[in-house]
């Protein structure tokens, strides 16, 4: 039953629901939590196992949820009852009818009920402590199993006797349950009501709906037999249970069922283990609910033991028979006591017990007499005792106390848990009590007790056991408080009594009796003292041996139990004990172990285990013996080698390739998130970062002070190029160059980073990110530096630094945190928004490679998922040997820190393996698998390649004194093995740099190419390909990466006791590592990735047994504990890998432990199947007996034979079989053994496999369990050390979190400790008291941050001259080739102006030359005698949506910006205040008429109250009148006489409206004419602007409406103001009667310089710069004669102009763009106000022919940026039918009248533009190429495409025409004539016969009026089908065509 997978929780949900469900419940007003459990089992309708028995959630909480599912966190909405009939009796208890309804005074009367019915107690809100009693159709209640229940309702009223109420929402009504929720008769149907032996009603069992409250499924009792507790029978006397019921007293409900009377103390008890006490005896008539009690294993969530309730996985040694299943999932193997100096009265500075002198105790509460410690306590223990404070007085201790620890950490835990309830006290809630002491207790005795002996008590678990308990019981009282009868009556004998201090004792004893003793209970009559004594008489007398754990209680204080709890079990307390030491303790103490000598005595005990005697001895014998062999025979193997190489032709090894620096894909991805979260801070209304204001970018990087990590830093910020492409130093940058910009964390820091700040300070245009690596060292604050700043000057430097005044306040310093665990800067406290961080992203989505890159990462997770079953070799392992060894030796020297203990084992085992490697084949016995296999590795890999690389081995001693010690003694050993030439053995210290031999660092050279005589590797990374072992010693990595060549992380000697996230993932850190992707870690088959096990030698079955230790008898492994360790515990490795039928077994007669078998790989693919018996054959044909063989996978590291001298091999040609023999033992006859070598370089592999890593067993625990979030164990773990858990009401990570979700898990849940640098920083999560420009980006370690934020930096700086450059268009003026040189050139080439009279002589230059219009039609002019060729280049038709050319061009301090542009200067100026509110405006109408629209026309006017001085009000805030005009005899220098409009659409952030630096701060007047619906969002982004609004018909119009409403509005205008000024005395010329219309992307403007050598002189020089428009339109404005021009513009700008287009400064010709108009002179040429494109072409035409002047300015150009939104392109052409997006094409723009053509959204006149621009060749067939004979435009320009000319006329009299008379004309166009056009003047011109006329009308009726009043059809022909019309419905006014054929 144990194995019963039914009903079995879903763990991985548990914690997250039951957590969001706390936190619902303390956000909700009600009291009832929301309910979690019906969520988390599997089926709803399964039959659930007893596992499930002790469930007990109420169907009241069942149902809470409602309708609302999940959403835990909102309050149930209120429910509307409807109102009572009037004159019914509403009181409580009472029905409508006035009868009483309450059990308790109806519990004697008779009730009459039909048959089928039962009286069930329903609970009344409103009522709490009373049940009213109903009649229920028993159809519609559920059977036993809480199933079958009818849908509905039937009851009828006891009290009134009303039947048939058919809706429970009617019956609640009448019986005034006064519900605020839905009615439902699961939430408020409780109880079935029984008859007594008195014959009384009284509550009997609960309704079990939904099967939720108990399961009637009869188990048997065999549940119990592997569950947490023994079956009640089995142990101890059985628990009593109740007799006949006495009145008032229920019958006995199910366990768990809230019984009412005085029980408010624990239920939990009853629900979490299963211990039901009651009064009485049993009851027969309730005999199936005894045995569901009995059945009822208690629930998961009760003791949070069982997380998972199945059998046990293989991996979990703890498992027997005899101890709960339960140990798998939840509460691991491993783990420390973490020291958690928090809360409830502890001091939050840890104070410790410390060995040796600086010994001190806690202070502790102590009452009684003092107990003495035994003097040779430790001496007998073998172990300091740990005592843990729990509840009460603890007495005082004297005496020995050296001997024992004292922790107060339990007593705290306690606290903590007692505090959980002080949440929910300010909800309301006084009566929900913390969970009592006894319980507690009990809780903690049962934890311990199912704890396996190699596992360590930790105080995570226990508090999240309280909490699961304390939830159980606080949803019990909360039912409680509802249900408990009124307090008048006597409380009724509870059917559940709560523990008493008495029965404390014996449910303690009871638990404890299953354990085999572990766990032993002292109970004391008077005090905890006599308990001590006790304890330390069994301990003395040895009679504690076995146990763990003593649990001593005093019950003897009536109100409260005092108690204390010892660790007294060897592993456990000394673990425990050194968890407790700080790590500068840990140093401490080691220390003095080292210099007191204390450690002698372990050295003198090793070298006594060698069979000769003295190991050293030994190693004399052998240096002496073997002086002169040695070296000549490794020579001699050599030269076969590389013979045998030569033979194969690989002479030299192609592994070897350092990696070129680039950036990958994802340090991209990661540039561009920390790129966008630093543009988002700029934009953020916060005005926090200016990134407008900086040219460039500077940084400094800050690491922790190693030398290693500095000179690594120097490196990639050297190779990235960064600085040369930020511009901070030239060509040639050198090392010192770069020093300057990485900042080591030490004692000289301070200096450099002053002037970092002083140049920050002096360069305010410079962006300076300050870059935090390896962000969470050193959290501590300066304020506990200046405590201890005598020690240490580092510390508490980067508080100091980094979070100083100047840093936080400076605004061009933008901080930015890098670290792989940003636990510690993830608190309440932090000063980083969430919205700041950046995580390293995950590589799949959905399973879908989001940056497909040729490495694969390999960290933290993917070494664990290499440990579950269906992987090949694990990469995680720990050394059962080596463990087994040291805990002997732990019990041998009590005294010695383990540390100290590891480290002197692990170095004799490393020595012990280069013996037996160096063929002293008797020491295998006294090294383990594992570190043979790492020594065997490491000697011989550099014999595999012919360049002699090798691999690297990190041996990691944190303790720098113990690496010294290591390195001593290894280097030793080397020595007089002769080995100085294999391998290098390197002391890693963080304050030193990187020594090495000569011989070496020769090797080194030659690798890498070096020729600098003077190079010495300064980084690991350069130490790739060579054979050492490095000993990595200090504290804590600092961040420095290891070589591709590191094979094996060995980190057996971590201090496994500082169980902290942050210390755990930072040491496994050291391991991650990039795999080449083309050999994928395949689950299962192949094993290529891993050659470790597979070449290690073998140890033999009885390997436990062969160690001559003491103790070791503990590692023998139960059975399953011996399966399991197959594929984990390397030492028993060979147990997975029994010879397998493809490898021959070889077994010599040297003994069993010589015995070597044959090892392969668990799971071998078919290939390697296939290939076995042709390798036995090769064997056997080679004529040697079978030796070992061990099979690879190809590529895998081939072991010659340590022991062969004679270096005997066997090329094997096939590649496939490259499979290699593994050393097989020396004690072997050499002569038979055979190797098949093929040389590998161990280099091939390092690509593509990740380094074995070697835990420490309780580390690996610790990491490979997972709890019930499904997470590693390790991951629950307090964060760091800097910080504390807030509180001990925290939900457990889950495992589906992100890293943004972590993140806020953290900032909720943790706090940081006083000495934090972020304890003062008080704003708690407020957003005020996060640092605006400070950001943290976390990413798993060696992945490659350094990289990212480099490239971050790069593409910054980009960005910045980005921000400070535009696209502007660079375009050659077109038909440049069609001027002719004549004599109408301007000559007067110096002439600031033009002169009026040179000017009017000259001619008017028809063509157009603006670049933009080169796909417009060419217009004729007189002197054309032009080749359709000579026209430019054209686009071909796909061309024509080609991207224009455009330059990249910085922006000068004169442009125009649009909305991102902020700067101090021209904050006023865009009208932010300083307090970010925008300027008041006011809303005016302005009305004038105009005769051509026949209509009066409304403007609005949006006035910001800044710029009312530019108006004339007829009164302050009453009607707008005019728009103030200066003077024409204003000479003012301090404004811009002309009003600029710009028309805009679509462009309210991208128009660049800001003309405060192109004015360079003078004042003028802007006004930006906007249409109707787009008028909030322009004042929304420009709320200083002037706006002017147009009427909402023009909200579908062209660019030409808004022309000519503002040409009409500033005519309209300049007459006001002549009126209102010649009242004033001011003649009416004397106006300024000029505008500038601009383009709403003129971005810059230039000027030419033009240096000419006199008049008529042929040299010419000139250059352009940059001048401000202030400039430009000051020097048009005093232009003598001005107001004789109508028309003022400048050319557009090119890089490409030449010297002939600036050499004339004026010409005659079109201006676009940016144009000065003469309002008054061009009164009567109005712009055309329907058109969409060129109506600035058919203006200009207009003015021209009206005898005005246009005059450009071609020493100025302007230029135009590249705006890709808004504008003409906000147009587009629709289908008005169809919602399909389908794209429409110009063809269809017109069709047939009256057809059943598709019409489209658009207005007519942009079809027929459209239409004509790219289909005008179906109108004029003729026209097509043909310049000769143009298309005659009456009136009008219209694009007709570029292969068609068209010759401009006006109809107007006295207008200026080009002679015609020369000219046939290939087509006629009418475009809306006017009564100007006659038949006469249509009669002037020639057509060719052919020729084609198309007259275009607004209606079809003026069509044929035209056709008639022009005598049309006296010369053209016309056919009914050449009708057409603008594809327009009717509503929208389509345009009608007309085309005919001339005769």
């Amino acid at each position: 039953m144990g194995n019963s997978y039914a009903g079995q929780l879903k763990t991985t949900r548990f914690e997250e629901v039951l957590h969001n469900s706390i936190e619902a419940s303390l956000r909700s007003n009600s009291l009832v939590p929301r309910p979690i459990f019906s969520q988390l089992y599997l089926e709803a309708e399964q039959q659930l196992s007893a596992l499930e028995g002790g469930s007990r959630v109420d169907n009241e909480e069942e149902e809470e949820e409602g309708d609302g599912g999940l959403e835990q966190n909102c309050p149930p909405n209120p429910y509307q009852m409807h109102p009572p009939p009037e004159g019914c009796c509403t009181t409580d208890g009472f029905c409508q009818a006035g009868k009483d309804l309450r059990l308790v005074s109806i519990s004697s009367e008779p009730i009459d009920i039909p048959a089928g019915f039962l009286l069930v107690g329903a609970k009344s809100p409103s009522l709490p402590d009373h049940l009213l009693v109903c009649a229920v159709d028993k159809r519609f209640l559920p059977d036993d199993n809480g199933h079958n229940a009818l849908l509905g309702f039937s009851g009828n009223c006891v009290g009134c006797g009303k039947k048939g109420f058919c809706y429970f929402t009617e019956f609640s009504n009448h019986i005034n349950l006064k519900l605020t929720t839905q009615p439902k008769k699961q939430k408020h149907l409780k109880y079935y009501l029984v008859r007594n032996a008195q014959g009384a009603l009284t509550k009997g069992p609960l309704i079990c709906w939904k099967g939720s409250e108990f399961r009637s499924r009869q188990a048997s009792m065999g549940a119990c037999s592997s569950s947490l507790f023994p079956p009640l029978d089995s142990s101890g006397p059985p628990a009593p249970f109740p007799g006949e019921p006495g009145p008032g007293t229920a019958p006995s409900a199910p366990l768990g069922a809230p019984q009412a009377g005085p029980a408010s103390e624990h239920p939990a008890l009853t629900a979490a283990l299963g211990l039901a006490v009651f009064n009485g005896k049993d009851s027969p008539k309730h005999q199936p609910l005894v045995k569901n009690r009995l059945s009822a294993v208690p629930r998961p969530s009760a003791l949070g033991i069982l997380s998972n309730s199945g059998p046990p996985k293989k991996r979990h040694k703890g498992w027997s028979p005899e101890s709960p299943s339960a140990s798998d999932g939840g509460y691991p193997q491993g783990g420390g006591h973490r020291a958690k100096y928090e809360s409830a009265g502890v001091t939050c500075m840890p104070q410790v017990c410390l060995v040796g002198p600086a010994s001190v105790t806690f202070p502790v509460v102590a009452s009684g007499e003092p107990v003495s410690v035994p003097d040779n306590l430790l001496k007998i223990c073998k172990a300091k005792p740990v005592i843990f404070k729990g509840h009460g007085n603890f007495p005082y201790l004297c005496g020995n106390l050296n001997d024992v620890v004292v922790s107060p950490l339990l007593y705290t835990c306690y606290q903590n848990s007692q505090s959980i309830s002080r949440a929910y006290e300010q909800y309301g809630a006084s009566t929900i009590q913390p969970i009592s002491e006894e319980m507690q207790l009990l809780l903690t005795v049962y934890y311990l007790v199912q704890l396996a002996a190699d596992q360590v008590p930790l105080m995570e678990d226990l508090e999240q056991i309280f909490l699961r308990s304390w939830r159980e019981s606080h949803l019990t009282e909360i039912r409680q408080y509802q249900q408990a009868p009124p307090q008048p009556f006597p409380p009724v004998p509870g059917a559940v009594a709560p523990v008493t201090s008495a029965q404390l004792p014996w449910l303690a004893g009871l638990a404890a009796s299953s354990c085999n003793d572990s766990v032993h209970i002292i109970e004391c009559t008077y005090s905890l003292a006599e308990g001590l004594s006790e304890m330390f008489r069994l301990l003395i007398e040895g009679k504690l041996a076995k146990t763990n754990y003593v649990v001593i209680i005093c019950a003897c204080r009536s109100a409260a139990i005092d108690s204390c709890i010892a660790v007294t079990g060897k592993y456990q307390a000394r673990i425990l004990s050194e968890s407790l030491l700080t790590p500068a303790e840990y140093q401490k103490e080691v220390n003095y172990e080292l210099v007191t000598g204390k450690v002698d005595s372990l050295g003198a005990f090793f070298s006594t285990l060698c069979p000769e005697g003295d190991i050293d001895i030994l190693l004399d014998k052998f240096h002496q013996e073997n002086q002169g062999l040695v070296s000549s025979s490794l020579t001699a193997s050599s030269v076969t080698k590389s013979a045998s190489l030569d033979v194969s032709g690989a002479p030299a090894c192609t592994s070897y390739h350092l990696e070129p620096h680039r950036i990958r894909p994802f340090q991209l991805a990661v540039a561009q998130k920390l790129l966008s979260h630093v543009c988002s801070i700029a934009d953020s209304s916060t005005q926090n970062l200016d990134l407008g204001s900086f040219e460039k970018v500077d940084f400094l990087i800050c690491i922790p002070p190693s030398e290693v990590t500095y000179q690594q830093t120097l490196f990639h910020v050297w190779h990235s190029g960064v600085l040369l492409e930020l511009g901070l130093e030239k060509e040639h940058v050198t090392r010192q160059r770069v020093e300057q910009y990485v900042l080591k964390l030490d004692a000289e820091a301070q200096t450099k980073f002053k002037s970092f700040l002083q140049n920050s300070f002096q360069n305010p245009h410079t962006l300076f990110v300050l870059i935090h690596d390896h962000a969470h060292w050193d959290l501590v604050s300066s304020a506990v530096h200046n405590l201890y700043s005598q020690s240490d000057p580092s510390v508490g430097l980067v508080d100091r630094l980094l979070n100083c005044k100047e840093v936080k306040e400076a605004p061009n310093i933008v901080t930015l945190h890098v670290t792989s665990f940003p636990y510690a800067l993830q608190t309440q406290h932090t000063l980083v928004s969430p919205y700041n961080e950046i995580h390293w992203p995950a590589s799949y989505s959905d399973g879908v490679d989001l940056y497909p890159e040729n490495k694969k990462y390999f960290g933290l997770s993917e070494f664990i998922e290499s440990t579950l079953s269906g992987h090949s070799l694990p990469l995680l392992r720990y050394d059962s040997s080596f463990e087994a060894m040291v805990t002997a030796l732990g019990k041998r020297f009590p005294r010695l820190h383990s540390a100290v203990i590891r480290t002197f084992v692990l170095v004799q085992h490393y020595a012990a393996a280069m013996m037996a490697v160096s063929g002293l084949s008797q020491m295998k016995n006294y090294t383990s698998v594992e570190t043979l296999e790492i020594t065997q590795n490491l000697i011989n890999s550099p014999k595999q390649c012919p360049c002699g690389h090798g691999l690297m081995v990190l041996l990691r001693v944190p303790c720098s004194p113990l690496a010294a010690v290591a390195y001593e003694r290894l280097a030793h050993v080397r020595a007089r093995l002769a080995l100085e030439e294999h391998f290098e053995i390197i002391l890693g210290n963080p304050a030193s740099g990187i020594t090495i031999g000569k011989h070496f660092l020769k090797q080194l050279k030659v690798w890498q190419n070096i020729e600098d005589a003077e190079w010495r590797p300064q980084t690991y990374l350069e130490l790739e390909g060579l054979p050492c072992i490095l000993i990595f010693s200090g504290m804590d990595p600092h961040g420095e990466s290891l070589p591709r060549s590191l094979r094996y992380c060995d980190l057996r000697l971590i201090n496994s006791s500082c169980l902290v996230r942050t210390a755990l993932e930072q040491e496994l850190g050291l391991a991650a590592y990039f795999v080449s992707s083309e050999a994928p870690l395949e689950k299962g088959a192949r094993t290529e990735a891993l050659e470790s096990d597979a070449e290690k030698l073998s140890s033999t079955d009885n390997e436990d047994e062969e160690l001559v230790t003491e103790g070791s008898t503990s590692e023998k492994r139960s059975p399953v504990k011996r399966e399991r360790s197959c594929s984990h515990d390397s030492a028993s490795s060979s147990l997975s890998s029994k010879a397998s039928s493809s490898a021959p077994c070889g077994e010599s007669s040297a003994g069993p432990s010589q015995v070597e078998r044959a090892r392969s790989p668990p799971s071998c693919g078919p290939s390697e199947e296939a290939r076995a018996p042709g390798e036995r054959q090769r064997l056997r044909a080679a004529g040697g007996p079978p030796s070992v063989i061990s099979r690879h996978s190809p590529g895998l590291t081939p072991q010659p034979d340590p022991s062969l001298k004679s270096g005997q091999h066997v090329q094997v040609s096939a590649p496939s079989a490259s499979s290699s023999g593994s050393a097989s033992s020396p004690a072997l006859p050499a002569a038979g053994a055979l190797v098949l070598q093929a040389s590998q370089c161990s280099m091939t592999k390092a690509c593509r496999q990740p380094p074995v890593v070697f835990l420490p067993k309780l580390v690996y625990d610790m990491v490979t369990s997972t709890d019930g979030s499904g997470l590693p164990k390790a991951a629950s773990l307090l964060p760091s050390h800097s910080v504390m858990w807030a509180s001990s009401f925290r939900p457990l990570l889950s495992k589906t979190m992100t890293s943004t979700e972590q993140s806020l898990y953290y900032r909720q849940w943790t706090v940081p400790r006083p000495g934090h640098m972020d304890y003062g920083n008080r704003a708690e999560g407020r957003v005020d008291g996060f640092h605006p420009r400070r950001l943290l980006l976390s990413g798993p370690p060696q992945i490659g941050k350094t990289g990212a934020y480099l490239q971050f930096l790069s593409i910054l700086s980009r960005m910045l001259i980005r921000l400070t450059e535009v696209d502007v268009y660079d375009e050659e003026e077109i038909n440049i080739n069609l001027r002719e040189d004549s004599d109408w050139h301007y000559l007067q080439l110096s002439d600031p102006w033009p002169d009026l009279e040179l000017f009017k002589k000259l001619p008017f230059d028809y063509i157009i030359h603006d670049p933009k219009y080169e796909d417009a039609s060419l217009i004729c002019s007189h002197h054309q005698s032009v080749k359709s060729e000579d026209r430019g280049t054209h686009r071909k038709p796909e061309d024509l949506y080609v991207r224009r050319q455009t330059a990249r061009m910085r922006l000068s301090k004169f442009a125009a910006y649009n909305t991102y542009h902020h700067c101090e200067q021209c904050h006023q100026y865009m009208g932010f205040h300083p307090r970010y509110q925008l300027y008041e405006s006011t809303l005016h109408a302005f009305a004038f008429s105009y005769s051509m629209l026949g209509e009066e026309i409304q403007l609005h006017f949006i006035i910001p109250k800044s710029k009312e001085h530019h108006f004339v009000f007829s009164q302050p805030g009453g009607q707008l009148e005019s728009m103030r005009l200066p003077l024409v005899t204003d000479k003012s220098h301090e404004y811009i006489k002309s009003p600029t409009f710009t028309p805009t659409t679509g462009r309210h952030e991208h128009g660049l409206f800001n003309l405060y630096h192109a004015m360079d701060g003078a004042s003028h007047l802007h006004v930006l004419v906007v249409k109707e619906y787009e008028m909030a969002i322009y004042k929304k982004y420009w709320p200083n602007h002037i706006m002017l609004v147009l009427p909402s018909i023009f909200n579908s119009a062209g660019v030409g409406a808004a022309h000519f409403l503002i040409k009409e509005l500033s005519y309209h205008n300049l007459e006001l103001e002549r009126n209102r000024q010649e009242e004033l005395g001011i003649k009416p010329q004397d106006i300024w009667p000029f505008i500038v219309i601009s383009d709403d992307s003129c971005v810059m403007w230039n000027v030419v310089d033009v240096d000419s050598g006199g008049e008529r002189s042929r040299e010419f020089s000139w250059s352009e710069r940059n001048v401000s428009l202030k400039h430009i339109m000051q020097h048009i404005e005093a232009s003598p004669n001005i107001t004789h021009y109508a028309l003022i513009g400048m050319r557009k700008w090119s890089s490409k102009t030449g010297s002939h287009e600036v050499r004339e400064p004026f010409s005659r010709c079109h201006v676009h763009d940016f144009i000065v108009l003469n309002v008054d002179l061009t009164q009567n040429v109005q712009y055309n106000q329907n058109r969409f494109m060129c109506d600035d072409v058919d203006f200009n035409l207009r003015v021209h022919s009206a005898g005005l002047l246009l005059c450009r300015f071609n020493r100025f150009s302007v230029m135009k940026k590249q705006i890709s939104v808004g504008g003409h392109r906000s147009f587009h052409i629709t289908s008005k039918v169809s919602d399909s997006p389908m794209a429409v094409v110009p063809a269809q723009y017109i069709c047939a009248p009256d057809s059943k053509h598709t019409f489209l959204a658009a207005p007519a006149q942009l079809l027929l533009e459209k239409f004509l621009q790219h289909h005008s060749h179906r109108f004029f067939p003729l026209s097509l190429k043909n310049l000769g004979h143009p298309v005659l435009s009456v009136d009008c320009y219209l694009n007709l495409g570029s292969q068609i000319s068209v010759c401009y006329v006006s109809s107007r009299p006295h207008s200026l025409n080009i002679s015609c008379s020369d000219f046939v004309f290939s087509g006629l166009l009418l475009y809306l004539c006017d009564s100007f056009v006659g038949a006469s003047f249509l009669k002037k011109f020639h057509f060719l016969k052919g020729a084609t006329l198309c007259v275009i009308c607004q209606d079809r009726n003026s069509l044929r009026q035209t056709v008639v009043r022009l005598e049309l059809e006296d010369e053209w022909q016309f056919r009914l089908r050449d009708e057409f019309q603008t594809a327009n419905a009717k509503e929208d006014r389509p345009l009608f065509f007309l085309t005919g054929r001339h005769i």
